[in-house]
Parts: structure tokens; C-alpha cells; sequence
């Protein structure tokens, strides 16, 4: 039987591999990406259904949860952000917030030890799902022309600068934003996700490196381990809040008379 030591490094240095685990049941047609992103809907659907299926004026302990993730969403990023028009956004914003910040949690729960958004495809989709409500809902309340126009040229931008101005607002608008969401969110859940699997298997290595001395730095290796791993879980939730405050002041520039 080999010992944990070689098994380690038969595993180092952490390659991308190591963000495609292997499908479930020898197969390949659903992987563990695949199930988390699964419990993670199951789970935000589950708690606020039990949440509010008999809501009372004295709250339970789970209705009151719910109600402060809620309260926190709507008054602390639609309302201060968006303004009045914001509390009819606050249901997706609660969602999407709950969403992102259980399936980065992931990350650091044992068994699961991934985020889903440490793969680019689905931080990409939740992205642009935003960025196609932003767009849609500025279109429907200025009209085509009017938004686009608003979008690519400040009030009191004077003519001689449209040359220069229209090209850098058309990039940031419509290009770019979508990336930016997108990159933020992944960046963080990969390099986090690599971090803790660098300092762990690295670990191992130290224990069974042939250098007698280097074996207790193993104790530190997984001591940084642990004290990541709680810095990581407060990232997955700032990572989560950043998305939904992001979302929130595209919409809020959206709906502005002007930008």
C-alpha cells in the first residue's frame, strides 16, 4: 500500500486538472460541477419555500434569516443603490446573492471542496444574464435611441470630445461590463481554490520529503491550510455581495434620466 506522501506528489505541482474532476459513477455525462450547481438551486429554493410557508408576525429562527438576507438585499444594495425603482429588482437580487454566495461556500466544505464558479462558463452566464436585464430594462423605459445615447455620451460633454469620448463609453457599456462580472467572480473562486489545494498536497510533500528537516514545515503548510480556508469562506461571500452590488449599479445607471 503506498503511503500518502508519494500519492501527494504523484499529484504535484496542481495542475487545471485539477477544476475537471472526474464524472460520477465512471461516466462522464454528469460531473460534480454538475451536482453542486444542482444543490445549490435545490438549497435556495428549499430554504426560503420552508422559510415562508407559515410566516408569522413573531418570526422563527429560519423566516428571520430569510427576512435579513432579504432586508439586507433590498434596503443595503436595490433601495441605496437603485433608488425607488429598486425594491421590484430585490427578489433577483436576493436569488442571485444566495446563489452565488452558497456555491462559492462550496469551496470550503469538505467532500465539495470546489466552487462551480472556478469554471468560467458559469460566472459567464450569470453575467450575462445581468447584463441582458440591465440593457433590457434601460431600453424599455428610455427607448433604443435615447438609452444609446445616454449610454455613450455624458451631459455636458462638449461636441469636440465625442470622438474620443463615444468609442471609450461604447467599450465600457456594452463591452466590457459583462466581462468584468464575469472574470471578478471566477478569478477569485480559481486562485482561492488553488491556493488551499497549494498549501494542502504541499503539506504532504514537506512530510515525506527526504530532507528530515523540512517535514515539520508540513505543520505550517497545513496550518496556512486552515487559516486560508477561513479567509476564503468571508471571500466567497464579499465575492458574491460584489456581484449583486455590480449588478445593481449597472441597473441603476440604466434607469437614470442621466448618466
Amino acid at each position: 500500500m503506498r503511503s500518502a506522501a508519494p500519492l501527494a506528489q504523484d499529484h504535484w505541482p496542481p495542475t487545471v486538472h485539477e477544476f475537471f474532476p472526474p464524472g460520477l459513477g465512471g461516466g462522464s455525462w454528469i460531473s460534480k460541477i454538475t451536482v453542486l450547481l444542482w444543490i445549490g438551486i435545490a438549497v435556495v429554493i428549499v430554504f426560503f419555500l420552508v422559510a415562508y410557508r407559515r410566516p408569522t408576525i413573531v418570526p422563527t429562527r429560519t423566516q428571520w434569516i430569510a427576512e435579513s438576507i432579504y432586508g439586507f438585499i433590498r434596503d443595503g444594495v436595490a433601495r441605496e443603490v437603485i433608488g425607488a425603482e429598486g425594491l421590484r429588482f430585490a427578489p433577483y437580487l436576493t436569488s442571485l446573492f444566495c446563489f452565488i454566495a452558497i456555491t462559492n461556500i462550496f469551496g470550503v466544505i469538505p467532500l465539495a471542496q470546489i466552487s462551480p464558479n472556478s469554471h468560467i462558463a458559469f460566472p459567464a452566464l450569470l453575467a450575462i444574464v445581468s447584463y441582458v436585464m440591465f440593457h433590457y430594462v434601460g431600453i424599455r423605459k428610455h427607448g433604443l435611441r435615447k438609452y444609446i445615447r445616454q449610454s455613450l455620451i455624458l451631459p455636458g460633454t462638449p461636441p469636440a470630445m465625442y470622438g474620443l469620448l463615444i468609442p471609450l463609453e461604447f467599450l465600457q457599456t456594452f463591452i466590457t461590463r459583462p466581462f468584468t462580472l464575469a472574470l471578478r467572480l471566477f478569478a477569485n473562486m480559481f486562485a482561492g481554490h488553488l491556493i488551499l489545494l497549494v498549501f494542502t498536497m504541499g503539506g504532504f510533500v514537506l512530510l515525506g520529503a527526504q530532507t528530515v528537516l523540512l517535514r515539520p514545515a508540513s505543520l505550517v503548510s497545513w496550518a496556512l491550510a486552515i487559516g486560508l480556508t477561513l479567509f476564503e469562506a468571508g471571500v466567497a461571500l464579499l465575492q458574491a455581495y460584489v456581484f449583486v452590488l455590480l449588478t445593481a449599479s449597472y441597473l441603476q445607471g440604466a434607469l437614470a434620466e442621466e448618466h
